[in-house]
């Protein structure tokens, strides 16, 4: 078991997958919240559009 800890505390491959794969998170988190306010701004320009439309027909 000892063996086991010391190999995988010498092993620095790991930390660096861990590393890439938080800041893939971080940036996965970060486009949805990116992308569900711009959703919501683009749903209203065009029910704005939409209500013009039927107003002037």
């Amino acid at each position: 078991m000892g063996y086991l800890l010391r190999r995988l505390a010498g092993n620095d491959r790991g930390a660096t997958a861990i590393e890439y794969g938080l800041i893939l998170a971080f940036i996965a988190m970060a486009m949805v919240g990116v992308l569900s306010q711009v959703a919501g701004t683009t749903i209203d320009m065009w029910q704005h559009v939409a209500d013009k439309v039927t107003d002037n027909s």
